[in-house]
């Protein structure tokens, strides 16, 4: 008979599970957030940017945006002219580059944002129901020492196809 937390020898390592169980828990995380704020009329395409442009403090190029929505930057330049529409983003010109426009929120796009935040407080008070505090606050610094060693795999990549 094996221990509790020790599972039967011919079951996956949990090592071996983690990364498709923890990017499955994340689609279906996103799908429900994107469900409830579908109810303020936000998809998930528009939704996200405004939350990145908040998040950063705004400022951001195009192609920082993109990249940090996921998504190339011909797809970003249509749902900005959608969001600039609706007067929620404004691009503004650089004093460095006459060129280069930088994103920000606009007072509307602030507006929006807090209700979006709203939503997604109430939806993740919803989800979260069941793990205390103290729990969330462990699995958060796991997700951060997950996040470092990302970091330093990626930086260690990227300098070893340096030389």
């Amino acid at each position: 008979m094996t221990a509790p937390d020790t599972p039967a020898p011919d079951a996956p390592s949990p090592r071996h599970r983690f990364g498709i169980r923890f990017s499955l828990l994340a689609r279906r995380w996103r799908r429900a957030l994107d469900a409830r704020l579908a109810t303020l009329g936000l998809t998930d395409a528009t939704w996200v940017p405004l939350v990145h442009l908040k998040e950063t403090g705004g400022g951001l190029t195009q192609k920082e945006l993109a990249a940090l929505v996921g998504i190339d930057g011909s797809s970003l330049v249509r749902l900005l002219d959608i969001l600039g529409r609706q007067g929620l983003v404004e691009r503004r010109l650089t004093a460095a580059d006459g060129r280069a426009r930088l994103i920000h929120l606009t007072v509307e796009g602030e507006k929006r944002v807090a209700e979006i935040r709203r939503e997604l407080i109430k939806g993740e008070e919803e989800m979260l129901a069941d793990l205390t505090d103290a729990e969330l606050a462990r699995m958060l610094a796991h997700f951060d020492r997950i996040e470092d060693r990302l970091a330093a795999l990626t930086e260690k990549r990227a300098a070893e196809a340096g030389q």
